[in-house]
């Protein structure tokens, strides 16, 4: 018998001032087994990052042919393509070809600057793409957050990313890094 994925309720309050962006959002995450707090949090971050009444998770890592979100006009055509983690270079190709904008949010320390290494020449060629980066600390404090039930705010201003959780006891700032090849 195959194992089930784990749901997750977040409801997060979004001021976006370098947009700006004001929101609540009541969000369900499925979490596949195979999936870690860390990555299903760095998902929720991206969601946060690139916030809209339109933006769709994904239906996950089972799933090539779909992003981890992606945000599509009212007509189909697919407006932002966003993935998490270190996805493969033909993947990004294939989607750059069918969105306006992809951007990764890469994660994982030394693995992703690896792959950055090795991927950043033949990515800097697709006009279209923003790769972000975050610390492991960082990435690691978004997973400590991780909880079934979430109460979240979520402040961005000047690229900095504050989450409070709802009782105001867990504070995490994020500064995702911008990379260029």
């Amino acid at each position: 018998m195959a194992l089930k994925s784990t749901i997750f309720k977040v409801s997060v309050s979004i001021a976006d001032m370098d947009r700006p962006y004001y929101g609540e959002h009541a969000l369900t995450l499925a979490r596949h087994p195979s999936e870690t707090d860390e990555r299903m949090m760095v998902r929720l971050l991206a969601f946060l990052m690139f916030a809209d009444e339109r933006l769709e998770f994904g239906r996950g890592l089972s799933t090539d042919d779909e992003p981890a979100l992606w945000l599509k006009s009212y007509s189909g055509e697919i407006e932002r393509w966003i993935e998490v983690g270190l996805p493969d270079e033909r993947l990004l190709r294939k989607a750059a070809g069918r969105a306006a904008e992809v951007v990764v949010l890469v994660y994982g320390g030394k693995g992703a600057d690896i792959w950055w290494g090795k991927e950043s020449r033949a990515l800097s060629r697709l006009s279209n793409l923003r790769v972000f980066a975050l610390d492991v600390e960082q990435s690691g404090a978004l997973a400590a957050l991780a909880a079934r039930n979430m109460q979240l705010q979520c402040t961005i201003q000047d690229g900095q990313i504050w989450l409070t959780a709802g009782d105001g006891t867990q504070s995490v700032l994020i500064e995702p890094r911008l990379l260029t090849a």
